[in-house]
């Protein structure tokens, strides 16, 4: 068994806000429930973790059974992977709270695949096939490596004893994260080239970014594309209101999501 943190602190200022006036992206509706409770649920019931604690204001806790841990959200994404950390003995796993795809069987899935939780960091990636042939319409942010082209996912297993030394130049990553040719930039010369040219090695990546912050990375390469499925525009939550099964043909977006916050 294994401890579970979700971030859900992110304010719902960004392109959401033009489908859901909620305050906090985490506790924007799909059908009948805020999106953070399907990545609650989807832990709960994966038979493999013990704790859920969640990271995130106030408004989140009228939403939380008294068996899940609760604790304020502070300013950044990394800031609020810190004060969750301060909750974990072990390696845990770490989920965005708008990853409302996932399911019990992703969860067990992406940690078969850690393996022996060796590596304090690791970090999936999702192959553009997988996506677009499950999510047909889905717009994700791809990076072309010399073995096939991917996207990030949302989920990590994480040691507690690292987050602390990778606060500062985890956010810049994380800052820069939509935007592949600036973080190859930040990471270096020789990797923006290699970029440019398709050639750069996941080998190559893992190395660089476990130099970077210190730690012992690992990428996940991760079949599971629930897990590339962050719902942080408009569109995305179409994709996952159908995916969910309560996005109706016969309306608009917009007008039948407005009508369920």
């Amino acid at each position: 068994m294994i401890d579970a943190l979700v971030l859900a602190g992110s304010p719902n200022t960004g392109a959401l806000r033009e489908v859901s006036e909620e305050p906090y992206e985490a506790i924007v509706r799909i059908g009948p429930a805020p999106m953070f409770l399907y990545v609650i649920k989807a832990l709960q019931n994966s038979g493999r973790v013990k704790q859920i604690t969640v990271v995130g204001p106030p408004e989140l806790k009228t939403y939380l059974t008294p068996d899940i841990r609760w604790v304020a959200s502070g300013h950044t994404l990394m800031e609020n992977l810190q004060r969750g950390s301060l909750q974990m003995e072990d390696r845990f796993l770490v989920a965005t709270a708008d990853i409302p795809l996932l399911t019990p069987g992703v969860v067990n899935g992406f940690l078969e695949l850690c393996g022996k939780n060796v590596a304090d960091l690791y970090f999936p990636l999702i192959p553009r096939a997988a996506v677009e042939k499950a999510f047909p319409g889905a717009r994700r942010t791809y990076v072309q490596f010399k073995e096939g082209t991917y996207t990030g996912g949302n989920l990590f297993l994480v040691n507690p004893a690292v987050v602390e030394q990778c606060l500062s130049m985890g956010q810049e990553l994380v800052t820069l994260r939509k935007n592949p040719f600036a973080l190859a930039l930040r990471v270096g010369v020789i990797p923006l080239v290699k970029l440019l040219l398709k050639v750069l090695t996941l080998a190559e990546v893992e190395a660089r970014a476990s130099r970077l912050l210190g730690i012992q990375g690992q990428v996940v390469l991760c079949s599971y594309p629930e897990v590339g499925m962050d719902v942080d525009k408009p569109i995305d939550l179409e994709v996952a209101a159908r995916a969910l099964g309560f996005y109706s043909e016969s309306r608009r977006t917009s007008c039948s999501l407005r009508s369920e916050t």
